[in-house]
């Protein structure tokens, strides 16, 4: 259906609560190395409690490994500092949702390799501290799951 990558992600139950999202919406989750945790790390196992079993879960050396698994599938960058809404596009099956840094965002360098309308941010009020990771990434795959009408739901 959808696909989440987090870019070099530090915390380890922002990454167990979105196993949980991914597990509970169809999406594929895509981890780009290094990671700020293992994977046995006993509180991304309780954030994600016994979903990790239910999830589709990719490692990847380097993000552009990750691309390279995904050839062909539209990335949408999703950084503060973003043009569009993240409501302002139009989804289809098999999108991407990159993400970055709990602690930094998406690099420069990183951002750089995707168009310009692609790069779409979450509405706030201005002068906030940026949404938490796996909060921003359950808005952003809802948005794009309710925009085909929740296939694959009861």
């Amino acid at each position: 259906m959808f696909h989440l990558i987090l870019f070099e992600p530090e915390i380890p139950p922002n990454t167990g609560n979105i196993i949980r999202l991914c597990a509970n919406t169809g999406a594929t989750l895509h981890l780009i190395e290094p990671l700020g945790f293992s994977l046995q790390d006993a509180r991304l196992r309780r954030a994600g409690l016994d979903y990790r079993d239910m999830a589709n879960v990719c490692r990847h050396a380097d993000l552009a490994a990750c691309l390279l698994a995904l050839d062909g599938v539209r990335v949408f960058p999703v950084e503060t500092r973003g043009g569009l809404r993240h409501s302002d596009q139009r989804y289809q099956a098999g999108d991407a949702f990159l993400f970055g840094r709990e602690t930094s965002g998406l690099p420069h360098d990183v951002l750089s390799r995707f168009p310009v309308g692609h790069v779409i941010r979450v509405p706030m009020l201005p002068g906030n501290r940026s949404l938490n990771l796996s909060n921003a990434a359950a808005v952003v795959l809802y948005e794009a799951w309710r925009q085909l009408n929740f296939p694959g739901s009861e």
